[in-house]
């Protein structure tokens, strides 16, 4: 059986999804849907059982589990950049990851869990996935903090020899209509477009930056879950990796390929950025991959060009957007 926490979320969904294309059925889902919309990513997919995650946390900590579990995919948690309640994201994030991380270890399963890049912060220190230089990074926000405090917790306790985390870059794609503010630019800039025919970006505040012309790692949803489906199809694999496309676009190359996929002219307006995202904006992320590359991943990542097509054209544009 597959443990797969925030299988209704957003990355969750489509991970199930790929499952389920390669055959796989033996799935138990968990997450909180309590009145979201999510629900809808679950739709024409297949699993054995849903549990709410305070119910599998119970079994957990009681070690309970009225089921066999072969591998855990953790990708459930809070994941605003904007929550400013830290002991919630402790909380939910980094010791609810311990807990099933534990049990995971105890039980000899397959732990493949999702970090994030914002534990680089402004990337002072770089973006290098590697544990031993991980006090060195600095996070901006409570949410990269509660990430980071768990991957600082896992290699100090010499758990990348046995466990996977990724550090998931900005990810956009299918499924991801119910997070609200936390959507990706490019599935606002979808609405605006349709609404207006322009899409807003946040003016620079660094002279070296243009307006729009701050860069960002932009990873295709689809290609994560196929990252994920080889983790678990190859156990040995192990360790801290980065999960983006390896290559920095700027805001305006993500507006183009969005004009080009709808075929309309572009029209960008730049507005200025909220006070409280200005002390923690990342101007600059990009993912090196080798790591990754090297423990056997081959596969090409999808280029922004073709993602965004993809995505407008086969989800966006259709009223079912769930994938």
């Amino acid at each position: 059986m597959i443990l797969l926490t925030g299988g209704a979320g957003f990355i969750g969904s489509a991970v199930l999804r790929h499952l389920n294309d390669h055959g796989r059925r033996d799935i138990v889902v968990v997450d909180h849907l309590a009145s979201s919309s999510k629900w809808r990513n679950l739709v024409g997919k297949s699993f054995e059982d849903y549990l709410d995650r305070d119910e599998l946390l119970k079994y957990i900590l009681s070690d309970a589990l009225p089921f066999k579990v072969r591998s855990i995919v953790h990708l459930g948690a809070c994941s605003s950049t904007l929550e400013s309640d830290a002991g919630y994201l402790l909380r939910n994030n980094t010791k609810y990851t311990q807990h099933l991380c534990e049990y995971a270890i105890k039980h000899g399963i397959r732990f493949v869990y999702a970090s994030s890049a914002a534990t680089y912060g402004e990337g002072l220190a770089g973006y290098a996935d590697d544990e031993t230089k991980l006090d060195a990074l600095r996070p901006l926000n409570a949410y990269g903090f509660s990430k980071h405090l768990f991957d600082v917790w896992a290699h100090q306790r010499n758990l990348f020899k046995h466990i996977v985390g990724l550090k998931f870059f900005n990810v956009f794609g299918p499924n991801e209509y119910h997070k609200g503010e936390m959507r990706s630019v490019l599935h606002k800039a979808y609405a605006q477009v349709r609404e207006s025919g322009t899409i807003r970006l946040y003016k620079s505040y660094r002279k070296e930056y243009p307006d729009g012309g701050q860069k960002r790692d932009f990873i295709y949803v689809k290609d994560c879950a196929d990252v994920v489906m080889w983790f678990l199809d190859n156990p040995s694999a192990h360790g801290l990796f980065n999960l983006g496309s390896g290559q920095a676009r700027s805001w305006n190359d993500l507006a183009g390929a969005l004009f080009s996929a709808l075929k309309v002219q572009p029209r960008i307006e730049y507005i200025d950025m909220p006070d409280q995202l200005r002390s923690q904006y990342q101007y600059f992320t990009e993912a090196p991959m080798q790591k990754l590359r090297a423990a056997g991943y081959a596969k090409p990542f999808t280029s922004i060009e073709g993602a965004v097509a993809d995505y407008v054209q086969a989800h966006l544009s259709n009223p079912w957007q769930h994938y």
